[in-house]
C-alpha cells in the first residue's frame, strides 16, 4: 500500500473511530446475511441456516476483533483503549490505588535521591577536558600505604616517565590573605607551572604561569578563582592593580580561572611552587601529583612506568628507611578523590535497592489480590475472543500507569530528598556540589519506573491469566477458598519481604551498634564549652621574626583570658578531629654532646635505627592541656620556666612513653625532632600526658610529641577557649582583640562540639539513612503480612464457617491462621538470616567494635521482626474467630 494511502487510513481509523466501527459492524452483518442466504438456497431451514452461518463466520465479535488487529495504527487505539480501561479499573479501588502509588512514590523517590548522590559523587565525570585520562600519582611506602611525593621523587617521575603528556605537583593550605576588599582565610594551592595544562584549562583573563614564575627569586605572581575575583577583587578586568599579601610577600594577580574550575577542592588562589627552592630530601612528602596520560597509554602501562622509576629511586637512594618510597602507583584522579566514599555509598545504594524490592513486593501482592477479584471479568473477556496477549497488555498498562504516577511523585519527592541528603551528608564527602537532580537522574527515574511497571505488570498478568479462564466462567468463579496457587504466591512474596527486611534491619542494627560503640570511646579530651579560633601569621624563617610571633601569641592568649566568662585559654598547631591533623615524623634519642650542627648532619644520623622513634609533632601551650582537660600522667607541663632562651622541653603522650620507653621513665631523656621545624636544639622530656583520639574515635591514639609554642613558634595555630559565656559574645570579643593586635589577620571561629560532631558525620549519615530504609521496609513488610493474612481469611470465610459448624473452637481457628502465618514468617526469617550472614560482610569496613555476624544484633532484629509480623498475623486471625457459621455458609 502506498505511503499516502497508509497515512489516510491511519488518520481515518484514529479520528473517525465511530464511523469505522459502524462500517465494520455493517460489513460483518452483511457477510453474515450473505452466508445465511446461501444456506437457505441450499434448502436449510431458516433457523438452522442462520445458526450455520454464525458457526461458519466464527462469531461476530471475534471477527471484528480480528479485523481491528489488522488495521493500520490499531496499536495506538489499543493503547488508548487500554489506558482508559486501566483508569476506570484503578478508580474502582481508590484506597488500594492510593496505597500502591504512595508505596511506589516512596521507593522510587528514595532510590532516585540516593542514586543522585552516587551519580554525583562516583559516576559523574570530572568537569575537565578528557577527564578520564587525568591520573593521580602516589608514592607507596614500606608498609604498602600511599603517600604524597617528595620533591626529588616528583622530578624523577616527571623527567623519566614515558606515559604522561604533563605531570604536575600541588599542595594546598589555608592562608591569611590581605590586600583585597577585606582580609580572608583562603585555601591557597601551591602548584607547578604545568598544573593547568594537565586539566586543559586556560585563564579567562590574564595569563597562566610560566616556568620562570616557579624559579627561586622570581617575582611573586598568583592566579585567582572566578569566585574570589568576583567577591574580593571587584571583578576588575585590569589585573595590574590587583595585589595580594601572603606571608609578608606581595603577589601580583596575573590571571583569573574559569568559573567551573576549582581544584583542589575549595581553593580560591593558586601560586607557583618552589619560590624558596625545592626540599632535596626524598623522605619529605609534601606534594600530591596529577598527570595527563598520552594518547594510547593505558593506566596499567603508566603504573608499570612509574613503578619502575620508583623502584630505581629506592634501590639507589642513600636515604634508606621507612619514609623512603618503595614503589609508585597511578590511578584515575576521580577514583583517588572518591575512593574513601565509595564503599559507604554503594552500601546505601544496595540498601535502597532492597527497600525498592520490598515496596514492589507489597504492590505485587495488592495487584494479585485485585486480579483474583477479576477472574470472572477475565473469563468473560476471554470467552468473547480476547487473546491472552491482549489481557497481558491490559495488566501492563495498569502497572505502567501506577509506576509512572508513582515515579513522577517520587521524582518530586527526590528534589526535597536530595536537599535533605546534602544537608545531612558529612563535610568530607567529596564532590557534594555535583549532586543534583539532573537529566541523567531523570532518565534513571524513568527507566526505573518503566522497569518496575514491566516487572509488576508481567508478574500479575502471568499469574492472572494462567490456567483455563473459560473454565472459571463455568464454575462461577474460583470458589470461596480462592486459588490455592495465588495464595501460595502471596505467601512466598511476603516471605521474600521479610527476608529482605531482615537484611536491611540487621545492617542498620550493626551500624547503629557501631555508632554506639564509637560514642562509648573516651576521646581523651573535653568537648563542650570550648570555642576555637584559627589564627595564621605570615610564614617566616628568620628566628627574630619567629620570636616576635611568639610574643604576639603570648599577648593574644593573655588578652583572651580577660574576656568575661573565659576560664582557660590554650593553643595548638593542629586541633584533634580536624582533617589533616598533626604532621608526623621520625625523632632521635640523643644527648647534648651528639646534637647535630646542620640539617644534613641530622639526616645522616637517621641511619641509626635503634635511636629512632615515630610520633606526631604538635606545637602547644600549657593552657591547651588544661582547656581540653587532657590529664597529666607524670611530670609537668609547660610553665614560666620554659622561656624562649631556656632549654627546650617537650611533653609526650602516654602511648609514646609506653611504646618507645617500655621499661624506663622517659622524663629527663632528650630527643632531636628538628627535622619537623628546622630547630636543631634538643628537647628534654618533662611530662607525660594522656592519649587523645586525634583522628577520630574509631582510630587508635597516636604517639605524640608536644613542644612549647613560646619556645618553638609556629605561624598558624588554633586557639582554644574554655568558656561559660555565650559563644557569640566570646567570638565577638576575641575578634576585636585580634583586630586590635593586627587588623590584617582574619580569624575563623567554631565550637569544638561542632568539630566533634563533624568527625561522626559519616557514621551518623549511614546510620540515619539505612535505619530509615530499614524502618520503612519493616512497615511495608508488616503491611504485607497483614494484607496477605486478611485476604486469606476473607477468601476462606466459608471454609472457616464449615469448620466452626463442625465443632472447631475459636482457639482452633486462631491457631490454624497463626500457624499458616508463622510458617511464612519463619521461612522469611530463615532466608533473611542466611542472606544477612552473606551480605553484612560488605559493611564490615564500616563497623567498629562489632563483627558482621554480631549475635546480639541478629538475635534482637530477629525477635523484633518475628514479634511485629506475628502481631500483624494475629489481627486477621482474631477476626477469623468471630466468623458466624450461618452467615459464612450463605457467604456467596
Amino acid at each position: 500500500m502506498p505511503l499516502l494511502m497508509k497515512a489516510r487510513s491511519f488518520l481515518r481509523n484514529f479520528f473517525s473511530t465511530r464511523r469505522v466501527e459502524a462500517d465494520l459492524d455493517q460489513e460483518v452483518h452483511a457477510h453474515l446475511e450473505m452466508l445465511t442466504e446461501e444456506n437457505l438456497r441450499a434448502g436449510v431451514p431458516p433457523a438452522e441456516a442462520h445458526r450455520a452461518a454464525r458457526m461458519e463466520l466464527g462469531g461476530v465479535e471475534q471477527v471484528k476483533e480480528q479485523v481491528r488487529q489488522e488495521r493500520i495504527g490499531n496499536w495506538l487505539g489499543s493503547v488508548l483503549s487500554d489506558s482508559r480501561c486501566s483508569l476506570r479499573q484503578l478508580r474502582k479501588s481508590p484506597g488500594a490505588t492510593a496505597v500502591m502509588v504512595f508505596t511506589l512514590a516512596l521507593a522510587i523517590g528514595a532510590t532516585t535521591a540516593i542514586f543522585s548522590v552516587v551519580y554525583g559523587v562516583l559516576l559523574r565525570p570530572l568537569p575537565y577536558s578528557d577527564a578520564n585520562r587525568i591520573m593521580a600519582v602516589f608514592e607507596v611506602n614500606s608498609k604498602g600505604g600511599w603517600s604524597h611525593l617528595a620533591d626529588p621523587n616528583f622530578d624523577d617521575f616527571r623527567d623519566q616517565n614515558r606515559s604522561f603528556l604533563t605531570l604536575a605537583k600541588y599542595s594546598s593550605y589555608d592562608e591569611s590573605i590581605s590586600g583585597a576588599s577585606q582580609p580572608t582565610r583562603t585555601t591557597v594551592a601551591h602548584v607547578s607551572p604545568d598544573f593547568l595544562k594537565v586539566f586543559g584549562v586556560q585563564p579567562i583573563l590574564g595569563r597562566d604561569f610560566t616556568a620562570q614564575d616557579a624559579k627561586k627569586g622570581a617575582a611573586p605572581v598568583i592566579l585567582a578563582s572566578y569566585g574570589y575575583w568576583r567577591q574580593y577583587l571587584g571583578s576588575s578586568p585590569d589585573l595590574s592593580q590587583s595585589h595580594l599579601k601572603i606571608d609578608d610577600a606581595v603577589f601580583s594577580v596575573v590571571g583569573v580561572l574559569p568559573a567551573g574550575f576549582q581544584f583542589p577542592a575549595d581553593v580560591g588562589l593558586w601560586l607557583p611552587t618552589d619560590l624558596n627552592g625545592e626540599n632535596q630530601s626524598r623522605t619529605a612528602h609534601n606534594y600530591s601529583a596529577v598527570g595527563h596520560l598520552r594518547d594510547g597509554v593505558t593506566v596499567e602501562q603508566a603504573n608499570r612506568d612509574i613503578s619502575g622509576i620508583a623502584r630505581r629511586i629506592h634501590d639507589t637512594s642513600s636515604e634508606q628507611g621507612d619514609y623512603l618510597l618503595k614503589d609508585g602507583i597511578v590511578m584515575p584522579l576521580q577514583d583517588s578523590i572518591t575512593g574513601k566514599a565509595r564503599p559507604a555509598l554503594l552500601v546505601l545504594l544496595g540498601a535502597v535497592g532492597f527497600l525498592l524490592l520490598v515496596a514492589c513486593a507489597n504492590v505485587a501482592n495488592l495487584l494479585l489480590a485485585q486480579a483474583a477479584a477479576r477472574n470472572r471479568e477475565l473469563a468473560i473477556r476471554s470467552a468473547l475472543g480476547a487473546e491472552r496477549g491482549r489481557l497481558v497488555r491490559q495488566f501492563l498498562t495498569e502497572a505502567l500507569l501506577l509506576a509512572l504516577v508513582g515515579g513522577g511523585l517520587g521524582v518530586l519527592g527526590a528534589y526535597w530528598g536530595v536537599a535533605g541528603l546534602i544537608g545531612l551528608a558529612p563535610q568530607n564527602l567529596p564532590r557534594l556540589d555535583s549532586v543534583s537532580i539532573s537529566i541523567p537522574i531523570l532518565v534513571f527515574a524513568l527507566l526505573l519506573s518503566t522497569a518496575v511497571a514491566a516487572t509488576l505488570g508481567l508478574f500479575t498478568a502471568v499469574r492472572a491469566t494462567s490456567g483455563d479462564l473459560r473454565g472459571d466462567l463455568g464454575e462461577g468463579g474460583r470458589g470461596q477458598a480462592g486459588s490455592q496457587s495465588s495464595q501460595r504466591v502471596g505467601r512466598a512474596i511476603v516471605a521474600a519481604q521479610i527476608a529482605i527486611t531482615l537484611v536491611l534491619v540487621v545492617g542498620a542494627g550493626l551500624l547503629g551498634r557501631s555508632l554506639m560503640k564509637v560514642l562509648e570511646v573516651n576521646p581523651g579530651f573535653r568537648v563542650d564549652k570550648i570555642v576555637t579560633m584559627d589564627v595564621s601569621l605570615p610564614w617566616v624563617e628568620d628566628p627574630k621574626v619567629k620570636a616576635s610571633q611568639a610574643v604576639f601569641f603570648s599577648s593574644l592568649v593573655d588578652r583572651l583570658k580577660q574576656i568575661p566568662g573565659v576560664r582557660k585559654v590554650g593553643a595548638i598547631s593542629g586541633l584533634p578531629m580536624v582533617e589533616g591533623g598533626l604532621p608526623d615524623g621520625m625523632f632521635q634519642v640523643m644527648t647534648q654532646n651528639e646534637m647535630p650542627k646542620t640539617i644534613d648532619g641530622l639526616a645522616a644520623m637517621f641511619q641509626q635505627k635503634e635511636r629512632l622513634g615515630v610520633a606526631d609533632f604538635g606545637v602547644a601551650t600549657d593552657g591547651y592541656f588544661e582547656t581540653l582537660g587532657i590529664p597529666l600522667i607524670r611530670g609537668r607541663i609547660f610553665d614560666e620556666r620554659d622561656g624562649p632562651n631556656s632549654p627546650h622541653v617537650a611533653v609526650i603522650s602516654e602511648s609514646l612513653a609506653r611504646d618507645r620507653w617500655p621499661n624506663q621513665d622517659p622524663i629527663g631523656h632528650t630527643i632531636e625532632f628538628g627535622n619537623m621545624d628546622g630547630d636543631l636544639r634538643l628537647l628534654t622530656i618533662v611530662g607525660i600526658v594522656g592519649d587523645i583520639h586525634e583522628y577520630g574515635l574509631d582510630v587508635p591514639p597516636r604517639p605524640t610529641v608536644y613542644v612549647n609554642l613560646f619556645q618553638r613558634p609556629r605561624a598558624a595555630i588554633t586557639v582554644t577557649m574554655l568558656s561559660d559565656a555565650d559563644t557569640r559574645l566570646v567570638t565577638s570579643a576575641a575578634r576585636g582583640i585580634v583586630q586590635d593586635l593586627n587588623p590584617e589577620i582574619p580569624v575563623k571561629f567554631q565550637t569544638f562540639s561542632q568539630v566533634y560532631s563533624a568527625s561522626l558525620g559519616s557514621r551518623r549519615f549511614n546510620v540515619i539513612l539505612i535505619g530509615f530504609f530499614g524502618i520503612v521496609a519493616l512497615l511495608l513488610a508488616t503491611a504485607g503480612v497483614f494484607g496477605v493474612m486478611a485476604y486469606s481469611v476473607s477468601r476462606r470465610t466459608r471454609e472457616i464457617g464449615v469448620r466452626v459448624a463442625l465443632g472447631a473452637g475459636s482457639s482452633d481457628v486462631l491457631m490454624m491462621i497463626l500457624g499458616q502465618g508463622l510458617r511464612t514468617i519463619f521461612m522469611g526469617v530463615a532466608i533473611g538470616i542466611a542472606g544477612s550472614l552473606a551480605l553484612t560482610r560488605t559493611v564490615a569496613s564500616l563497623l567498629f567494635g562489632v563483627t558482621a555476624t554480631d549475635p546480639v544484633t541478629f538475635g534482637g532484629v530477629t525477635l523484633l521482626l518475628v514479634g511485629i509480623a506475628l502481631l500483624a498475623c494475629f489481627i486477621p486471625a482474631r477476626r477469623a474467630t468471630k466468623v458466624d457459621p450461618m452467615v459464612a455458609l450463605r457467604y456467596e
